[in-house]
């Protein structure tokens, strides 16, 4: 599946978003809001998946490094 904007739609992203977290979920990790805000920006179309994993990640390392 493309999981590109211009290739989803919004149901389609946020069901995307749903598995995500449910896998989250399972591994005892529960999204922080933060990540939640990040990930509705991908669900209203603003910004790409990838961007979201960028910008995630981004968020850990800080947290690691302090």
């Amino acid at each position: 599946m493309n999981y590109l904007i211009k290739d989803t739609t919004k149901e389609e992203r946020k069901n995307i978003a749903k598995k995500a977290f449910g896998i989250s979920i399972a591994a005892n990790e529960r999204p922080s809001n933060e990540v939640v805000e990040i990930v509705k920006k991908y669900i209203n179309g603003e910004i790409e998946l990838e961007e979201v994993q960028k910008q995630v990640i981004e968020k850990y390392k800080k947290k690691e490094e302090n």
